[in-house]
Order: C-alpha cells, then structure tokens, then sequence
C-alpha cells in the first residue's frame, strides 16, 4: 500500500493515500483471493446459465409457447420473458456469497479484518472493499449469463446495454443489505444456509420469475411486492423489450433498491467500525 523507503531505509506507508484510495485495497485483496478459485468462478458462471435456459428456458418455454401461441407470455417468448428475472437473481446470489463469505472469515474464521483495521484502513474502507469486490465478481457472472442468453436466442445485441446494468445494480443493492446483515453475526451458524433456503428460495418462487406475479393469489403477492428480485426483474423487461409499466412504478422499484442498498451500506460500515475497535 504505497510503500516506500524513507532516507534511514525504513519502510513507510502513505497514510494519506490509504485514507482516500483504501477500499480499492481491500478490494484488490480479495479478487486476488477469487483469482485463486478462477475455474470455479467461471465453471459456475456458464454452467448455471446453460442449465436453466435448457431445461426452463428451452423445455417449459416450448410448452408455453405452444400453449399461449407464437407471442408467448406477456407478448414476448417466454425465453425473452424469463431472461432478465435470471440475469437479476444470478446476480442477487452472486452478491450475497461474496458479500457473506468474507464477512464471516474476516469476523469469524480467520479475523483478517482485524489485521486490516490495525492498518490504516478504516472499518468503513473494509465493507466498501468488499462490496466492491462482490460488484465485480456480479459484473462477470452477468456478462457471461447475458453471453449464454444471446447464444440460446433470447435476448438482441443491444439488451447488453439494460439487462446487464440492471443486473448489477439489483446485485449491489442486496450485496449491501447482506453485508450489513452478516456484519451483526457473531457465529456463523449456518447463517448462509439459512439465507439461502428461507429468502433466496423464496423470492426466487413468488417474485414473477417465471410467470407474472399478477397470477398468484393476493395472499402470496406481497412476497413479490417487497422482494428487490421483483423490482428488479421488472425494470429489466422494462427497459430491455419494453413490458408496459406504469411511470410511478418504475420510480418505486427503482426507490426501493436504491434504499435497501444505502442504507444496507451505510449500516455495514458503521457496524464493521464497530466491531473492529471494540
């Protein structure tokens, strides 16, 4: 971290420069750590795409359509339908294990934020850096899905330019939601298991991904109403084939996310400081 050598040979560090640059440290330092699992990371992000499109995509899609007729469902093909609700949730799951995963090693496993906090990184800078870095590792998986996507058929050339954006931003906002959560474990506790099964699963279910929401019954809808998956799958088939939605709701949807990721943010950072100067 700009280290240098002082006239009497000692090593020194430029405090100020930590001070302005030090979450981009923090995220150097663990896309170095995901560089080390390089195969896994793409292994997975081409081999959940391809599984998905395949057997919903391509196997309940041809179903649908042949069922709802050359228009499929929403007035569009069902593959084209289904595409930004998976961009959004690869990206949300994507977020949330580099947002949790690191956040319990460096609390719990090998206390490596408390290494980091004797510097002069602040508890602030931390949570930054690993936000930032679980944005760039969403940024790659939703390339590499929208790659699949254009591959199967479904989506233009020129979606890249909403589906992806959308994709992340949906990614980063939950990433900080999840960071501030897990920032307030104090044992691991299955903690991401327990995410997994009782709110991915879930929003994954009752957020309109694979149908419109308008379909459920008014009992379960309101799952959909507050998951982020719901607003951001309908921003995304907003903005990428243009699915009627209503100016206020856009403004809402796009409200929401922004305030679940600042204040996840903000929550993060002060409970990372914290904890790491208690």
């Amino acid at each position: 971290m700009s280290i240098g050598t002082q006239p009497t040979g000692r090593l020194h560090v430029d405090v100020r420069r930590v001070g302005r640059i030090g979450a981009l440290y923090v995220a150097e330092y663990r896309l170095r750590n995901m560089w080390k699992w390089k195969r896994a990371v793409i292994t997975d992000g081409l081999g959940n795409p391809v599984l998905y499109l395949a057997s919903i995509g391509l196997g309940v899609g041809s179903l649908v359509n042949a069922s709802l007729g050359p228009q499929g469902l929403g007035g569009v093909p069902y593959l084209l339908f289904l595409a930004p609700a998976l961009m959004a949730a690869a990206a949300m799951q994507g977020a949330m294990t580099e947002a949790m995963f690191p956040t319990l090693a460096g609390f719990l496993w090998d206390k490596g934020f408390f290494a980091m906090r004797s510097t002069a990184l602040t508890g602030g800078q931390i949570a930054d850096g690993v936000l930032i870095a679980a944005v760039c590792r969403v940024t790659f998986t939703t390339a590499v899905y929208w790659l699949v996507l254009r591959a199967f058929g479904a989506v233009e050339w020129a979606s890249a330019l909403t589906l992806i954006p959308v994709a992340v931003f949906a990614g980063a906002c939950w990433g900080a939601l999840m960071l501030a959560i897990t920032a307030h474990a104090k044992n691991d506790d299955a903690i991401i298991s327990i995410a997994m099964r009782l709110v991915i699963m879930p929003m994954f279910l009752f957020s309109g991904t694979f149908y419109p929401l308008s379909t459920l019954p008014i009992s379960v809808q309101w799952i959909g109403w507050i998951s982020p998956l719901w607003h951001a799958t309908e921003l995304g088939r907003w903005l990428s084939y243009g699915m009627p939605l209503p100016s206020w709701q856009v403004a809402v949807s796009f409200c929401y996310l922004v305030l679940m990721g600042s204040v996840g943010l903000l929550v993060a950072r002060r409970r990372f400081e914290q904890r790491l100067t208690a």
